[in-house]
């Protein structure tokens, strides 16, 4: 097959490497046409990324592609990326740059295993095409190894897409494969017997608070679209990060996080407390009702304020200035968060997978202290967390970059969708309360697959 279609592999694609892959990249503007034949099929990576303001990515191929495990592999991400990206030549603007995409495992010793065959405890991709949409219009990029291999995709990419009837990134009128039936790893009696091991641990010192999680295995009806139920998550939760990584081999792990980890440009990093969460109500006076009752609760706040002071000493050593805004409120289509922004001015030059590695896993996700939380999990969890709860986003040569948390997530393969949800558990939870706030945060994918 004519590897200028864009179907092609390149050498870097197929293994990670330490040794770098020359890229070479051009761009075009793109005036019209659909971005959806870039997210078709499966036989090839395919990761899309939008912001809640609107920013999106949409990519597939790899032109370059890393890999590593274990405790040293931000650090092992970073330096095969910046080999990588040392001899970059690109013809384009500074938006349409590669970067790498991609994620990280919850815990560095992940082994992949089903429903995450192909996910590696790190693994990024640099695509061979990607189209992004800043606000100043639609640009398509195709990368390569040479500069007619890069000049020769980027024309039939340009005039396929083109060539396209529609400007959307899927098909949201595709209908949902329904739902034949669910199963869970987690019992109401199992996840009362881990709650109980949880406060156990908590009243005895070991522990501040612990996230603990539940996996939700859906059988479906007929073959799923994710790209268009990623779509239609999109319409639901427009104020949501959205996330997409295919890969050639394995399922596709995509979500709707509400919570951005970190956003770095430059010396400035953005980040965010997210923890306490209420339903939404069934009316504006509803709503109110429900967020008071946050706001007042003495566990919510405590529970929120662990989180806040968390990322507070993880950013500290790496900040020559630090702000904590004000307590706010975060609301989605379900669920309402306390939300609480934190800004830093970074004290030298930091690459964005250095402030990954110290954020994650944030206390929502993970607790406090880490190492006990962490020994908790893996002692009462009977599932593989995977990706889940963990770092996606993407980052550049220049080692700014965006990561969510991989929240409200779900990885998708033969014939079923695997979904993931979690909540804090401190001094005085309670497990069947907890149990049902859980529920409720299945329900964003669940609701779109029946």
């Amino acid at each position: 097959m004519d590897r200028s279609s864009g179907e092609g592999r390149l050498a870097g694609e197929t293994e990670s490497t330490d040794d770098a892959v020359e890229l070479v990249s051009r761009s075009r503007k793109l005036e019209a046409g659909s971005v959806s034949a870039i997210l078709d099929g499966s036989a090839e990576w395919r990761v899309q990324w939008t912001t809640p303001d609107g920013h999106e990515l949409v990519g597939r191929g790899a032109a370059a592609r890393f890999t590593a495990g274990g405790t040293d592999r931000f650090d092992r991400i970073r330096t095969q990326a910046e080999r990588t990206f040392e001899g970059l030549d690109h013809d384009g603007p500074e938006h349409a740059r590669p970067r790498a995409f991609g994620g990280f495992s919850f815990h560095d010793g992940h082994e992949p295993g089903p429903p995450w065959i192909g996910f590696d405890a790190a693994a990024f991709v640099v695509p061979q095409v990607f189209v992004t949409r800043p606000d100043d219009g639609t640009w398509v990029t195709a990368v390569g190894s040479r500069i007619d291999e890069a000049e020769d995709r980027l024309e039939h990419w340009h005039g396929r897409l083109t060539a396209s009837s529609s400007d959307e990134v899927s098909r949201p009128n595709d209908s949902p494969p329904g739902v034949a039936g669910t199963r869970r790893t987690t019992s109401p009696a199992e996840w009362t017997e881990q709650v109980e091991t949880a406060l156990e641990r908590i009243a005895a010192g070991r522990l501040t608070k612990v996230v603990l999680a539940q996996a939700l295995s859906v059988d479906l009806e007929g073959p799923i679209d994710v790209p268009a139920t990623l779509e239609q998550l999109g319409r639901q939760y427009p104020n949501c990060y959205r996330f997409l990584v295919g890969q050639d081999v394995g399922g596709t792990f995509f979500g709707v996080p509400p919570e951005r980890l970190v956003s770095k440009r430059g010396d400035r990093v953005e980040t965010e407390a997210l923890a306490g969460s209420v339903p939404r109500g069934e009316t504006p006076a509803e709503d109110e009702a429900h967020v008071d009752r946050m706001r007042a609760d003495a566990k919510f706040q405590h529970e929120h304020e662990l989180v806040v002071d968390a990322i507070r000493e993880q950013l500290a050593p790496l900040a020559r200035d630090l702000t904590v805004s004000e307590q706010t409120i975060r609301r989605l289509a379900t669920i309402q968060h306390l939300q609480t922004p934190i800004e830093a001015i970074l004290d030298g030059d930091r690459h964005v997978l250095e402030i990954v590695e110290a954020l994650h896993p944030t206390p929502a996700v993970g607790g406090v202290p880490p190492d006990a939380a962490w020994e908790t999990i893996r002692d009462t969890e009977p599932f593989d967390r995977g990706w889940y709860a963990a770092p996606v986003g993407w980052f550049d040569a220049a080692g700014d970059g965006e990561f969510a948390v991989a929240l409200r997530s779900g990885v998708a393969g033969d014939g079923a969708v695997t979904l993931f949800a979690g909540n804090g558990i401190v001094a005085d939870s309670d497990p069947d309360e907890e149990w049902e706030e859980v529920q409720l945060k299945f329900r964003p994918i669940l609701d779109e697959l029946r």
